[in-house]
């Protein structure tokens, strides 16, 4: 039997213990926002010592983190060394992100339940991402049990703050020293191995008027009249955004969206302000400074032409769009052999219009690529919507592609 076909048949012998793993995972919430994930990444760390893996936990200050809107963060490094310093070998990091957006309405299954049914996972983050703290693991105990590397090192990194764009997850272990790995692979899908992505930039538009009682409503100045067209001009945009297309296969041109709209105080007044949320994603070839400067110009010109209007902006997150790294290739040869063998088709590299925290991996010049346990797109996950699931046999077939990939990175 060959190396690779005892990766495969442990992975097997184990898989519903990793099911079990990945259930156990789900049923505690990290809802972000509110953001308490610490007691995730508590659990997560009990359920690895079990398996005879030790987790650092890295509490990022309580201040920090209220500041940030969130209420906690612990993250976590499962440092697995095979070798001895100096001896060639790579460490390869592993990174799968707890935090994830709350369930919303419309749900079949309970999304904490983690129920199985017809061969999938139901619960909110099966796909998105805690499925890769499944994949990891398992592929790292296979790698140990099988394999037995004898140089260079896995760290597997389970952080909390990717929805809010990493700067406390990733971004604050990479900022604070604790680990700087020669690759890394994140959690993603198992029909693509993805090379790029999109940025994001996310703002907050304050439109302020003149509250007023609606029988004289001349006494007031209409702040949702004032955000419409503010609105207006926003959306606007998205068509001269699809003239705008990325040379990225995956990924089409920029979008803008507004996602959450609040204001007024009741239905007899009229509202004095109105607050909205909008999200712009940016494709690698633009300039983010650019694109926020332009959004911040189409406000302007919208609120000048609304008397009494006046608007405040202030900016959310600025996600940079993750470009490829030529030391990348080793990671993208590897998973797509290995993939193309397990799954039966071939796994192009191409980018995706998400954004992650992978991209600060890059930003520190670690080479990295976006790989695990999911369906061919977003949609099929239901990923960020109602009855969110994961396909048992993509995971199965998924942990045995990184544990392949890991034997021959770290032969």
């Amino acid at each position: 039997m060959s190396n690779y076909q005892q990766l495969d048949a442990w992975i097997d012998q184990h898989f519903d213990e990793e099911v079990r793993f990945l259930q156990a995972l789900v049923q505690v919430p990290t809802d972000t926002p509110p953001g308490n994930n610490a007691p995730h990444a508590e659990r997560t760390a009990e359920l690895l010592q079990g398996f005879g893996f030790e987790a650092e936990k890295h509490a990022v200050p309580e201040a920090e983190v209220r500041d940030y809107g969130m209420q906690s963060i612990t993250n976590l490094i499962v440092r697995r060394p095979y070798g001895q310093a100096g001896d060639g070998g790579r460490t390869i990091a592993l990174n799968a992100h707890g935090d994830v957006v709350p369930p919303g309405e419309g749900w079949t299954h309970d999304p904490y339940g983690a129920e199985i049914v017809d061969g999938k996972m139901y619960g909110r983050a099966t796909a998105v991402s805690k499925s890769d703290f499944a994949s990891f693991t398992f592929a790292v105990r296979a790698l140990e049990a099988v394999a037995r590397p004898a140089k260079g090192a896995v760290e597997l990194h389970f952080t909390y703050d990717e929805e809010f764009g990493g700067e406390l997850g990733p971004g604050w272990l990479l900022k604070k020293g604790l680990t700087k790995p020669d690759l890394m692979i994140a959690a993603g899908f198992s029909y693509e191995v993805v090379t790029a992505h999109n940025g994001c930039l996310q703002m907050e538009v304050t439109v302020n008027g003149k509250m007023a009682h609606a029988a004289v409503p001349d006494t007031g100045v209409d702040a949702l009249q004032g955000a419409v067209q503010i609105l207006k001009a926003l959306y606007a945009q998205n068509t001269a955004y699809k003239q705008i297309t990325s040379k990225v296969a995956g990924i089409k041109h920029p979008y803008l969206n507004v996602g959450r709209i609040e204001g007024g105080t009741n239905t007899n007044v009229v509202p004095g302000k109105v607050v909205f949320k909008l999200d712009r994603r940016m494709i690698p070839e633009e300039n983010p400074a650019t694109v926020e400067a332009d959004i911040r110009r189409v406000i302007a010109e919208a609120a000048a032409g609304q008397p009494g209007i006046t608007v405040e902006i202030k900016r959310l997150l600025l996600a940079n769009s993750m470009k490829p790294l030529a030391g990348n290739a080793p990671l993208v040869s590897a998973i797509q052999r290995h993939g193309e063998a397990l799954f039966g088709q071939p796994v192009p590299a191409m980018g995706t219009p998400l954004y992650t925290d992978v991209r600060l991996y890059g930003e520190a010049g670690i080479p990295g690529v976006i790989y695990g346990a999911g369906p061919r797109t977003v949609l099929e996950s239901h990923a960020k919507r109602a009855d969110e699931r994961l396909d048992l046999e993509d995971l199965r077939r998924a942990t045995k592609v990184i544990a392949r990939a890991l034997s021959d990175l770290l032969a």
